[in-house]
């Protein structure tokens, strides 16, 4: 059986879900990863309302459609950042409070700790999100900064996550971490030294995202490999790099996404550089048999053509392992002469 094929909803927040759920029917896909705002997954709502999960199931079930994944991104950003203003747009009134920024910082993890009550309340066994970062200010490392300085945020990770990995740990649920700059893991050696931090929690597990990766340097394919029993969930998403006209590097030159001079940007599904065929050979050595969940973004693009492509591109792409050798034919039966 192929993998099931999902839209992740963040990007499509500004549709109520019961128009987007035909919509995306429509156009092609098998389910939703439900992310935690719009009007698309509360989850407080959830855990005050036994009616509010079984309206929102008959709804999907209602348009054919399936969910393996909650996306908690937002919130889970504000847990270990250092928090500002901007901070304020994307969580909900009740986590951002006062403002103070300690403050947000323990509310966020106390809807984290709901949100993985409620994924177990909804039915699904994985929440995809981001942890924040105290530390990702000094990536570039100047004012000189010492592995000490980084030990610390890590350190600070480990403090305030352990215990919401814990409360997905009691409800058998796994927290899986888009790996993703601005996060306390953005490439496979952060991510390893994240996974030391909490000391290998076992609800401590990946969100899968390949067009993070790509225009950093890093090997997506050798990143699947070494951690595939750990990942939860596959974003497809694609990107492109080195195609600005030159004004603009790797860190962005403060211009925004979709201007031409940007030395990468986030394409549609199969028009970028990731090399799906070589994820897919890889997802299946590994084994992971979960859902291919379209993360969509290009700026350039009609999002509704753009998905619907995405999703015929995925099902195109997949293909189930062999359970046999190719050349078995030709291998002699025991005891043929």
């Amino acid at each position: 059986m192929a993998r099931p094929i999902t839209l992740f909803t963040g990007q499509w927040a500004d549709l109520p879900l019961a128009e987007l759920a035909p919509l995306a029917r429509s156009m092609g896909y098998d389910g939703l990863e439900l992310a935690c705002w719009g009007d698309h997954f509360d989850i407080q709502a959830a855990l005050a309302s036994d009616s509010y999960v079984r309206e929102k199931r008959a709804l999907l079930e209602k348009h054919g459609l399936q969910c393996f994944a909650l996306g908690c991104h937002l919130v889970g950003q504000a847990v270990c950042d250092l928090i500002d203003e901007r901070h304020q747009s994307i969580v909900p009134a009740h986590v951002w409070g006062d403002g103070d920024p300690e403050g947000v910082r323990r509310r966020a993890a106390q809807e984290m700790k709901d949100c993985a009550r409620a994924a177990a309340k909804f039915g699904v066994k994985t929440v995809t999100g981001f942890t924040g970062s105290a530390i990702w200010h000094s990536i570039y490392a100047f004012p000189p900064t010492s592995q000490a300085y980084w030990d610390k945020g890590f350190a600070d990770f480990a403090a305030r996550w352990t215990p919401i990995l814990d409360a997905f740990d009691a409800v058998d649920v796994d927290f899986a971490l888009e790996i993703h700059p601005t996060e306390i893991a953005f490439d496979l050696a952060s991510m390893q030294r994240a996974l030391d931090a909490v000391r290998q929690h076992r609800r401590f597990c990946v969100n899968f995202d390949p067009s993070h990766l790509g225009y950093q340097g890093v090997d997506y394919v050798k990143l699947l490999r070494t951690l595939g029993d750990r990942v939860r969930n596959v974003h497809m998403k694609d990107a492109w790099w080195d195609r600005g006209d030159g004004s603009v590097g790797v860190f962005g030159g403060h211009v925004s996404f979709g201007d031409a001079r940007r030395y990468w940007d986030f394409r549609s599904v199969g028009r970028g550089m990731i090399d799906f065929e070589q994820i897919i050979v890889a997802l299946n050595d590994v084994g992971y048999r979960g859902p291919l969940s379209v993360e969509w973004e290009d700026g350039r693009m009609d999002r509704v053509h753009g998905a619907t492509e995405s999703a015929a591109f995925c099902r195109r792409v997949d293909f189930k392992p062999s359970g046999v050798a190719f050349d078995a034919a030709f291998e002699k039966k025991q005891g043929d002469s």
